[in-house]
């Protein structure tokens, strides 16, 4: 291919990774205009171990806005080459512009980074390290050119409650669509099959509940993976809204569960949502994702 020719194709797939990070994020807006922290880690309980009930429920979804609560996510890579891997950098800022250097440990970790692709068929769940001057980083290496959203989850030692911070990242190559993939209630990954029992409900919180199996033999040896047997995550399709669930049972020092691992979920409204279910076996991490619609039209 000739130099002209390779620029050409190099801007054309840069255009589409912009067009799809920004144009599609804006196509759907935020279900409620009320407290920016989405009522999800969607088991959030008060002091008597009971689930949050009334307007915490109707809260706006986290991961939609790049600033909140006094703190700013500046995403330091605009973009990435697609199939490569690379450094991804960042910083969290406090309301005068310093960089955040005090972090509460939550799952094992003072922030958990998520970056998942517009069309939700990639995703990657990241641990980050923080150097002494506040600045974030990770090796990431995404498969697909296109629009990707960046999600910090984390509770800064100074704040009162966590927050889900969001940006958009483009990712630079050749660019082919995908379509969302049709809803399912069972994944296989690496050999595992997982299914998926339980329907989200807008408005309410449901009960999701993944059983692993290998070869038809369900699987036993669920290790502890950040303080628990499984990892969920669900990202509304259109605007990425994020929901971070946390599952109803934790892990206890490095004994082994399964095959079931069980969430509490609250979609936020009517429509179409990709799960992603870390879960931990042999020492490894695997992923499985589904694509669920809601049912019924919650309160």
């Amino acid at each position: 291919m000739s130099p002209l020719k390779k620029i050409g194709a190099f801007t054309a797939a840069l255009t589409a990774a912009f067009a799809a990070a920004y144009g599609v994020g804006s196509a759907v807006a935020p279900v409620d205009g009320g407290s920016t922290r989405e009522a999800a880690h969607a088991s959030m309980a008060d002091g008597d171990g009971h689930a949050e009930q009334g307007p915490a429920a109707a809260h706006t979804p986290g991961g939609l806005q790049v600033s909140e609560g006094g703190y700013t996510l500046d995403l330091g890579t605009a973009s990435l080459p697609a199939g490569t891997r690379a450094i991804l950098r960042f910083v969290v800022r406090d309301a005068e512009g310093a960089p955040v250097t005090a972090y509460r440990t939550e799952h094992g970790k003072q922030l958990h980074l998520i970056v998942a692709s517009r069309e939700l068929t990639a995703y990657r769940h990241l641990h980050p390290t923080r150097a002494a001057d506040g600045t974030w980083s990770t090796p990431v290496e995404l498969p697909e050119a296109g629009g990707y959203r960046v999600f910090a989850d984390f509770t800064p030692a100074a704040a009162r409650e966590g927050l889900t911070l969001g940006s958009d990242l483009a990712v630079t190559g050749s660019y082919a669509a995908h379509a969302l993939p049709a809803p399912t209630n069972t994944a296989t990954v690496d050999g595992y099959t997982v299914r998926l029992d339980g329907t989200l409900t807008p408005g309410r919180e449901s009960d999701l509940t993944f059983s692993v199996s290998r070869a038809g033999h369900p699987v036993t040896t669920l290790q502890p993976y950040l303080g628990a047997y499984g990892h969920l995550v669900a990202l509304r399709s259109g605007d990425l809204a994020y929901l971070h669930v946390h599952p109803h049972e934790e892990a206890e020092g490095t004994a082994v569960s399964g095959p079931e691992v069980a969430f509490t979920a609250t979609a936020p409204s009517p429509g179409t949502y990709r799960l992603f279910l870390d879960f931990k076996v042999g020492d490894r991490v695997h992923t499985a994702a589904f694509t669920a619609t809601t049912t019924g039209h919650g309160h």
